[in-house]
């Protein structure tokens, strides 16, 4: 916060596809999408239509008890079309954070309508990001973000973010029947962007379904298509989850909203009659939010933006990979969709290295420890990203 006051803030104005401009009416390639979100790319007035046409009718309602606006429905209806899991329920949220501890509660109370309340433990990964709200701060395995807090939720575990073997030694000393769920995001995002191993996701989907405990992808990040040529990484790595948090690419960022997929096995006991789940938030399901959704979904189906997802995969991996050759790079991580990182050797280096990638013409952030973060729209081209490779390479100097 001293820092902003001390330099003042970048202000954005406005933006078109993979460009934004700042209020002194300079513009830099979004490198980043925003904050992973911004799918379509910026400036889609067939969103902002929508969401107008919404909030005259009716902006918004309530979904607790038998309320849901129809939108709400609608858009229910075609996520339940998608879901990795055929016969999946949606629950809305507000965005990411929101779906995380919405798992995390809902994992416990599932096993507690199954007979075993004893499962409460929610096991998490170094390096990984689950959103800043309780629960999601003590499942990251990222301990600067709990700093000053105290022990926020003592039936939190983190293990290794790229070892199976770690999970299987945390069920041993705990106990199976003592563990909740294990939440696991697909690609590891804000914690600085690493890959799974190869096997990885496959090994530790076995594990838990193996030692019957809840296996929840955070996909906030990779889902609606940023994992590259599909819907959700469950989808591309067949892993049929329990349950999927998402948001972000739902509306493209246009509105806040997000949404868990639950599997039918975690919803049964919820819709056998006489059991009450006492939990929601008062924008979950937004109309204005669906209706975003919606026209979001629209313009990614109708662009074929899956499949350039998949292109983009192969082009950042193509232009940003020869960066790792730069004395002041370590590594560049990148070839799993539409995401990369850039890692600087000296990861003091990253925050005022933000700057001058825009003093380059490029709007970027710093992830994890050290690390410049790429995400771009799926409608960012090839020539486009090739122009962003060459500004961080002049940037580097």
């Amino acid at each position: 916060m001293g820092a902003v006051s001390d330099g003042g803030p970048f202000v954005v104005s406005r933006g078109e596809g993979a460009y934004i401009w700042d209020d002194k009416g300079n513009r830099y390639l979004d490198a980043t999408a925003g904050l992973w979100f911004t799918n379509v790319g910026h400036g889609r007035a067939e969103i902002a239509d929508a969401v107008a046409r919404q909030l005259r009718s009716i902006a918004h309602f309530s979904n607790f008890g038998d309320f849901a606006p129809e939108t709400t429905i609608a858009l229910a209806e075609r996520l339940a079309e998608i879901a990795p899991v055929p016969g999946s329920k949606i629950f809305f949220t507000s965005g990411g954070s929101d779906s995380v501890d919405t798992a995390a509660k809902l994992a416990r109370r599932y096993w507690h309508e199954m007979g075993k309340p004893n499962k409460r433990i929610v096991v998490g990964r170094q390096k990984a990001y689950h959103g800043m709200h309780v629960a999601g701060t003590a499942l990251a395995g990222i301990p600067v973000n709990r700093e000053g807090y105290g022990e926020l939720m003592p039936d939190a575990r983190t293990v290794e973010w790229d070892n199976g073997k770690s999970l299987l030694e945390l069920i041993e000393r705990e106990g199976a029947e003592a563990i909740a769920a294990f939440f696991c995001e697909p690609i590891i995002g804000a914690g600085g962007i690493y890959l799974p191993p190869e096997g990885y996701l496959a090994e530790v989907r076995q594990i838990c379904r193996d030692h019957d405990i809840l296996f929840v992808l955070d996909e906030v990040v990779t889902g609606f298509g940023r994992i590259g040529g599909s819907w959700f990484a469950a989808t591309r790595f067949d892993l049929q989850p329990d349950m999927v948090t998402t948001a972000k690419g739902l509306t493209s960022g246009y509105v806040p909203m997000g949404a868990v997929f639950i599997a039918p096995r975690v919803a049964e006991p919820f819709f056998a009659g006489g059991v009450w789940w006492r939990h929601g938030y008062t924008y979950g399901g937004h109309a204005g939010a669906a209706a975003a959704a919606l026209a979001n979904l629209d313009i990614l189906e109708r662009e074929n933006l899956l499949a350039e997802s998949a292109r983009l995969e192969r082009s950042l991996h193509e232009y940003l990979s020869p960066l790792a050759e730069h004395p002041r790079v370590s590594e560049v991580r990148s070839g799993l969709g539409a995401v990369a990182a850039v890692q600087l050797a000296d990861p003091a280096e990253a925050l005022p290295f933000v700057k001058t990638l825009r003093e380059h013409g490029i709007s970027g952030r710093a992830a994890g420890v050290g690390a410049m973060q790429f995400s771009p729209a799926f409608v960012m081209t090839d020539d486009e990203v090739a122009e962003m490779a060459a500004g961080v390479l002049k940037a580097l100097g």
